[in-house]
């Protein structure tokens, strides 16, 4: 017989969502390599933003690289640092609440 818990289908399609999101995000070949073009602040704020993924991803590939070498300099730069710390701000917020939050909350 079927299980009729509705809660039992929704993890599992959150996990589907949240690979193939995951997997959109992965890093790929550079179309713009011999170019001539520079990656300015829009592409080093993606670059920064998906930096985690593409770390996990250069550690097996030897194609790919976190960091974008023909950039357009300081704005670059910036964007770069900005996507990175919005990447990694996520993962200071998560856990419990310290002790001295808790007792606020009282």
């Amino acid at each position: 017989m079927m299980d009729s818990r509705p809660g039992r289908l929704a993890p599992v399609l959150g996990l589907g969502l949240v690979t193939l999101l995951m997997a959109g995000c992965a890093a790929a070949a550079n179309d713009a390599v011999g170019t001539g073009a520079q990656s300015g602040f829009w592409f080093g704020l993606w670059h920064g933003a998906i930096s985690p993924i593409t770390f996990i991803v250069s550690l097996f590939n030897d194609d790919v690289a976190i960091y974008e070498v023909h950039n357009s300099g300081h704005w670059y730069d910036f964007g770069f640092l900005l996507g990175a710390s919005v990447a990694f701000s996520g993962a200071a917020r998560t856990g419990r609440p310290t002790p001295r939050e808790s007792r606020k909350r009282r």
